[in-house]
């Protein structure tokens, strides 16, 4: 099916112009990807009052977000946009990686409840695929203005133990002003610094006639950003410190097999993690150990990168996303980062591109009833001095300490 069949009529771009402009010192400007993109399918692309703060939301695609700038048109892209496979038009088998620094996923991924893993399958990539709904259908826009967008679609799942969920997404993007980003960031952010900031609140509804329970599966909701790696990136994630009899491992690296310690790093309160694309492995934080914060930082290009998201109090059961029947399926992880490299010696990579992802707890939801899941992302740009005070006050580490964090 070619992506222009999938798009809506409704969802044109709100805000004109934006021709291709060039690249900027190598790096994709929002211009080009802007571009590119309505070339293939239509685009809502949302502002914040200063113009400069702008996303492209594709509605075909999930409603994701599936890039921003800062400076407009000639601002650097943020978001990786899987180029080859939007214009090839076409669908590929077990996962259509179109890219994107928020989109809409559902978990858990492996385990006996799992929505991508058929019944009685066994564990592994020719037998993973991701559920349509989250994949290659579209959402539908509902409504609109200069600086939001809401999305809806209806869903029908199933899990690896045979359990029938039946559900609606509402799914809002939103622009965050300055003055606002500020206050969610809780300190002022120096008029140097160039910053877009925008949300997405993905609520998700039991419209079936049962509830959910535990015993036979359940849903949450998981955003994932994916950005443009470079061997300057380094992920950092603040975590709640304190003994592992207490609050258990501090993380957990054995999605893709152990992490290398040369890109793993973990310190009193605050781990580093590579973004360089280069090397295909993930992390996971518990919701015992993960704050409500964590982010990036790419030192080629001065982006600091800030996630935020609701982490509700002392709710600890998250959906396991481990390929494999699972003694704990509800010991999952709230914050996790992918990233990308060759699944094996000579193989081609998915991307490259690296991930930020938050998660929703697990979802017992009653008949009628739903869950709230909001993911923010702040990408700040300029001098490093200014961008100093914002990383050593969300993340707990200074730019010089990113930097010399990983070999």
């Amino acid at each position: 099916m070619k992506l222009k069949a999938m798009g809506l009529i409704l969802a044109v771009a709100l805000i004109g112009g934006c021709a291709g402009t060039g690249q900027k010192s190598g790096v994709q400007t929002f211009g080009d990807d802007l571009a590119f993109l309505k070339k293939h399918c239509d685009v809502v692309v949302l502002s914040d009052s200063s113009g400069a703060g702008q996303v492209a939301v594709i509605p075909a695609m999930q409603g994701r977000i599936m890039t921003s700038t800062a400076d407009g048109c000639k601002g650097l892209s943020f978001g990786w946009i899987n180029r080859e496979l939007i214009a090839s038009g076409e669908f590929v088998e077990h996962i259509n990686v179109f890219g994107g620094e928020d989109r809409f996923w559902i978990g858990p991924e492996g385990g006996q409840f799992s929505i991508f893993f058929a019944k009685g399958v066994p564990f592994d990539l020719e037998h993973w695929f991701t559920p349509a709904p989250i994949d290659t259908e579209p959402f539908e826009l509902t409504l609109r203005s200069k600086h939001s967008a809401t999305f809806t679609r209806k869903m029908k799942l199933t899990n690896y133990s045979g359990t029938v969920f039946d559900l609606r997404v509402d799914r809002e993007i939103r622009m965050i002003e300055r003055d606002r980003a500020a206050q969610m960031l809780g300190m002022a952010v120096e008029s140097c610094v160039q910053m877009v900031a925008f949300e997405s609140n993905n609520k998700m509804v039991n419209t079936g006639a049962q509830p959910w329970r535990p015993q036979t599966g359940l849903l949450s909701i998981w955003i994932l950003g994916m950005f443009n790696p470079s061997p300057q990136t380094t992920v950092v994630v603040p975590f709640i410190a304190g003994s592992e009899d207490r609050l258990g491992p501090i993380v957990n690296d054995a999605y893709f097999g152990k992490v290398p310690a040369e890109r793993l790093i973990v310190k009193d309160g605050v781990l580093f993690f590579s973004g360089d694309g280069q090397y295909r492995s993930k992390i996971g934080l518990t919701p015992q150990r993960a704050r409500n914060v964590c982010g990036s930082y790419d030192a080629a290009n001065q982006v600091l990168t800030i996630v935020q998201y609701n982490k509700p109090e002392g709710v600890t059961e998250y959906v396991n996303s481990m390929w494999e029947l699972q003694e704990h399926p509800y010991r999952g992880d709230v914050i996790n980062s992918y990233n990308d490299g060759p699944p094996e010696p000579g193989a081609k990579p998915l991307g490259p591109f690296y991930e930020l992802e938050t998660s929703s707890p697990a979802a017992a939801l009653g008949v009628g009833e739903s869950i709230l899941h909001t993911h923010r992302t702040f990408h700040l740009t300029g001098d490093e001095a200014a961008l100093d005070h914002v990383a050593k006050a969300l993340l707990g580490v200074t730019i010089d300490e990113i930097k010399a964090a990983l070999p």
